[in-house]
């Protein structure tokens, strides 16, 4: 069972990336830069492909990169990503324990103040659980991801009209067409932390694009759940800005996404 990392980089160089990322098994590495190039090596003993392409967006580079894999897992990745060692051989006994599975959650590491999830225990995941994960978690049965045709938005995330959530959608329609999505507490990485190419605090457009990606996610119970998206993180997303406020923008936000925004 050969796991290969899918990686979208930005204006990086395939030398140096792959030993940053402390690759050790075969990669796809979408690079978005200024140029249109092919490159290929062999590191530790593992291919990696380099693809660098003129166009931006994160969904866009990530659907280049599923276009190209070619191993049996692919694990979705960022150029922040710091790989432990031995992570192949523990994503894959992961799926030896798990035959069902068609997409594990494995954990990263991340600062406190950036931590959506942890993962304790192995379980399936649901539809009203889903917005937690980001992609760089996701680890899929290539032929799974292959026949289900799900594809990353590209209207969602960085490089995109609205913030984030391109994965919470990809794993939503995933699951919706009978995929089966578990967890698994295991840490296959770190990430470092550096400055984001979409968030600039908790103002306006955060909680307004949350809003249309919760219209998307969740349907006639976006509103509830973006309440209740807010009472979990108020401690940390209404120091500056009141709950009341942010409640106001996301609903605008879901009626946005209603009437198609």
């Amino acid at each position: 069972m050969v796991v290969q990392v899918l990686a979208s980089v930005m204006n990086q160089r395939m030398e140096s990336i792959v030993e940053k990322m402390n690759l050790d098994s075969e990669a796809v590495i979408i690079n978005q830069c200024d140029c249109l190039q092919q490159e290929e090596m062999e590191y530790r003993g593992h291919k990696v492909r380099f693809f660098s392409f003129p166009e931006r967006g994160i969904g866009r580079s990530r659907n280049e990169a599923i276009i190209r894999a070619d191993s049996d897992i692919c694990l979705f990745s960022d150029e922040d990503i710091v790989y432990e060692e031995g992570y192949a051989q523990a994503i894959a006994d992961e799926f030896r324990r798990n035959p069902k599975a068609d997409m594990i959650l494995f954990n990263i590491q991340v600062e406190e103040a950036r931590r959506t999830y942890h993962i304790t225990e192995r379980k399936r995941v649901h539809w009203y659980n889903c917005g937690r994960y980001g992609a760089v978690s996701f680890a899929i049965r290539r032929e799974s991801l292959l026949s289900s045709g799900v594809t990353f938005s590209l209207l969602f995330g960085g490089g995109a009209k609205y913030s984030n959530g391109e994965d919470s959608l990809f794993l939503k329609e995933f699951m919706s067409k009978g995929y089966r999505v578990y967890t698994a507490p295991v840490t296959i990485g770190r990430e470092v932390a550096g400055d984001s190419t979409w968030f600039a605090g908790y103002n306006e457009k955060f909680f307004h694009d949350r809003g249309v990606l919760y219209h998307y996610l969740y349907g006639k119970l976006a509103v509830p759940m973006a309440l209740r998206f807010l009472l979990a993180h108020k401690d940390k997303m209404c120091e500056t800005v009141s709950l009341k406020q942010a409640y106001t923008w996301m609903r605008e936000g879901v009626k946005g996404g209603l009437h198609g925004e």
